[in-house]
């Protein structure tokens, strides 16, 4: 199986209740993030990324899904962390935002679904004095781990 499409998960599994939303747990190095589930069209291995000349370097290229060419960035570069490094872990989430339209991310590993209600997710507060742009919306806490819930927005916004 190449790829994991989101409506391949449980009917059971995605039930949801007005307080919890769920996310895809995902690394990126050592820390573990979170992408609400309702952003994500599919998740593929690792392929082909056809280099695009002239953009942010950030921006990885365009990859061909389907006939569809989806733009792929590196959260990584983004997030001012090193380099990705491509491991049979590795893929791309395929993430549809109203704002954005279709992108593709590369993380280093999949984890898990998990759920999460109100009372688990902290939000975090915004300095408008901060420079460096916040990725993180959130911290949720589950099975005693931290993860910092992505503000997708932020993230896929040209700086």
């Amino acid at each position: 199986m190449d790829e994991l499409r989101v409506s391949d998960i449980k009917a059971s599994e995605v039930k949801m209740e007005g307080d919890t939303v769920q996310y895809i747990v995902i690394k990126l190095g050592n820390e573990q993030y979170g992408i609400d589930i309702k952003y994500i069209n599919n998740i593929v291995r690792m392929q082909h990324i056809t280099r695009v000349p002239k953009v942010a370097s950030y921006l990885k290229g365009v990859i061909n899904l389907r006939g569809e060419v989806i733009p792929v960035m590196s959260i990584r570069l983004k997030m001012d962390l090193p380099e990705d490094e491509i491991t049979k872990a590795t893929r791309i989430i395929i993430l549809k935002l109203e704002q954005h339209g279709t992108i593709g991310v590369m993380v280093d590993e999949v984890k898990e679904v998990v759920t999460l209600g109100v009372d688990e997710v902290e939000k975090v507060s915004y300095d408008g004095k901060e420079e460096k742009p916040t990725f993180i919306s959130g911290v949720g806490k589950h099975d005693n781990e931290l993860i910092s819930l992505l503000d997708l927005n932020a993230v896929v916004v040209e700086k």
